[in-house]
């Protein structure tokens, strides 16, 4: 009798491991990323990756923000290190069950905004330790390159530029044909996002009670623009052609807000027409009247989520940045600007090229 059980049982076993074989597929990929404002996770079925075609067949953000203290002592907070890789390793464990990506499909990195961080070999060894997987850091540059490489056409890429407006930075940069028909990747850089420029700002406030009077933060964020423009201007001038370059494609949760937030639709597109003029509208709203968006959260799920994932302070200083950026750009008006809404998986898609034997790297 026991051994009929014992039969019955392992039987059991062997259909459930059957199934699961069946379930976890060589074709999908996911990808954790500890980012500055928090932790996203995507997951992708590819069909042909030389030919960009895949299916996203999940996205979704975890609200940690790990970076905070960095402006502070150059250090992770120990605290924000532990809920950092208790996170990675609960999405670890629902990419695997849910989804059935096969381990080694699973990638871990750390944006350039964490990498910054004097003990980021703490988070390397908690990562490590929790999910036996290793975290690689990417680069500014090889953002801006992943960036492009993942979320534009590839029949736009000479004479287009690519900016993601991140928590920590902005990164971006546009390629151009050297040396035969070979593409070369030109990087640009500016050490301010959404979350270091709110800090700058409110360094600047020199009465600690006025820190979280919104009045006093829009007039010093007014002021502190000149900066901001000249660190944009100087970035831009150090690679003249990406002035001359007729596509804008832009990237970001500060782009994400401002669509989710101003346009209030459920566009599909891959790629979203934007209006240097519906720009300039949505920062008077935010500083204006931010309890428009405020109320529309209490109706709409997407932009609720934009409200719990920045304060009003964030909102404004990604606009800023966005704005001084486009402002930086000669003959505007004549250029096509985009948001790029696969940004998010960018780095992701160019992970899988580069990790796909088949495929020899174009740049």
């Amino acid at each position: 009798m026991q051994n009929k059980y014992f039969l019955k049982a392992y039987f059991l076993l062997f259909i459930l491991f059957i199934s699961f074989g069946a379930f976890a597929q060589d074709s999908r990929y996911a990808g954790i990323e500890i980012g500055s404002k928090g932790i996203k996770i995507s997951v992708i079925d590819v069909n042909n990756i030389k030919k960009g075609d895949y299916d996203i067949l999940g996205y979704w953000t975890e609200n940690v923000g790990i970076a905070k203290s960095i402006a502070i002592d150059g250090n992770l907070a120990v605290e924000d290190i532990d809920n950092a890789g208790a996170v990675v390793l609960s999405n670890l464990q629902k990419i695997k069950s849910q989804y059935g990506v096969i381990d080694e499909n699973i990638y871990v990195v750390a944006s350039s905004g964490v990498a910054v961080a004097d003990n980021k070999q703490t988070l390397i060894d908690k990562i490590k330790t929790l999910t036996n997987k290793d975290l690689d850091f990417i680069t500014a540059e090889t953002e801006g390159k992943m960036l492009l490489k993942g979320s534009i056409p590839p029949s736009d890429y000479q004479d287009a530029i690519v900016l993601d407006i991140g928590g920590g930075n902005t990164k971006g940069g546009y390629v151009d044909v050297l040396n035969g028909n070979k593409f070369e990747f030109f990087p640009l850089k500016l050490d301010y996002g959404t979350i270091t420029l709110t800090e700058a700002i409110n360094k600047t406030i020199v009465i600690p009670r006025e820190t979280n009077d919104m009045q006093v933060y829009k007039e010093k964020s007014f002021e502190y623009s000149p900066v901001l423009r000249e660190k944009i201007q100087q970035m831009l001038k150090t690679k003249p052609l990406s002035l001359q370059k007729k596509k804008l494609y832009l990237s970001g949760g500060a782009i994400w807000a401002f669509v989710t937030l101003y346009y209030n639709s459920n566009n599909d597109d891959h790629f979203v027409p934007l209006k240097m003029e519906d720009i300039i509208n949505y920062d008077a709203i935010l500083k204006n009247n931010f309890v428009k968006y405020e109320n529309l959260a209490k109706t709409n799920k997407q932009a609720d989520k934009v409200i719990n994932t920045y304060s009003q302070k964030h909102l404004i200083s990604g606009n800023t940045i966005l704005i001084a950026c486009l402002e930086s750009i000669p003959d505007l008006k004549s250029k096509k600007i985009y948001f790029a809404k696969e940004g998010q998986i960018a780095w992701l898609v160019s992970y899988v090229v580069d990790r796909s034997k088949k495929i020899k790297n174009n740049f």
